[in-house]
């Protein structure tokens, strides 16, 4: 999943981070890469690929190559022609996982996310097996500290968001995808600073795992998936308390 859910530091678990980073680099050049083919090159006329531009900044990835896996996208540079697919398939414990990939090879994708679920103990769905069970919806998370929620709320829904949730520490500001950069603008211009911003998967409902084995091999899955060289995003409708992850993580 992406990271606003109330045990994202599965990100950080031991060994992880570095794994993590190094494949950081090519998964923002290749969103930059397709936000710019998709809109052009200019961020202003290009709301995906301002998003881009701004999670490429906040993971540190040099101007250098910001520079070019833009121009790779509008042609100015010679690129590889990627494509998205998005694969669905069930988890162990009936856990529904939806895998967004960008690539320039579609068979070595669908090999490789159809063997992670064989050998984890999940399936590959067909188109629409599991996205029923999700919404697509805009994301904005803000630390909730020094933050006045009922502030907060009243600049969101006025800027066009369906709602303002508080969670752990964070407050979710979420919104319809086709109002989502208006909310992140106006958010922006009122002072509030997001961590993270993005159009994602919600669960209409979470399946909640008790089971400290159970829970490891869903990890298993997600994180294999997640560590996979085409895959860009999992999410999933799985829900591991903190005390529990905590457990796994040991």
């Amino acid at each position: 999943m992406a990271g606003h859910s109330k045990w994202a530091n599965i990100k950080h678990r031991k060994g992880r981070q570095d794994k993590l980073r190094a494949k950081l680099f090519t998964k923002l050049g290749k969103e930059l890469t397709i936000a710019a083919r998709e809109g052009g090159g200019d961020p202003n006329f290009n709301p995906r690929l301002r998003l881009a531009l701004d999670k490429a900044k906040a993971g540190n990835m040099p101007k250098d190559n910001i520079e070019r896996a833009v121009k790779k996208g509008t042609g100015e540079l010679e690129g590889v022609e990627y494509l998205e697919i998005r694969y669905e398939g069930y988890g162990p414990a009936g856990v529904a996982f939806i895998v967004d990939v960008v690539t320039d090879n579609k068979n070595r994708s669908a090999s490789d996310v159809r063997s992670t679920f064989s050998k984890r103990g999940g399936n590959l769905g067909a188109d629409g097996a599991v996205a029923w069970m999700f919404n697509r919806k805009g994301l904005i998370s803000i630390v909730a500290e020094g933050i006045d929620e009922d502030e907060l709320m009243m600049t969101a829904l006025e800027a066009g968001a369906e709602d303002v949730k508080l969670e752990g520490e964070t407050f979710n500001v979420i919104s319809e995808p086709n109002d989502f950069q208006l909310v992140v603008d106006q958010l922006t211009e009122a002072g509030y600073k997001y961590e993270e911003a993005e159009i994602t998967f919600i669960p209409e409902n979470k399946v909640e795992i008790t089971d400290a084995d159970m829970a490891k091999k869903i990890m298993g899955l997600y994180e294999a998936l997640e560590d996979l060289e085409d895959v860009q995003e999992v999410y999933s409708n799985f829900d591991i308390s903190d005390e529990l992850m905590e457990e796994i993580m040991e």
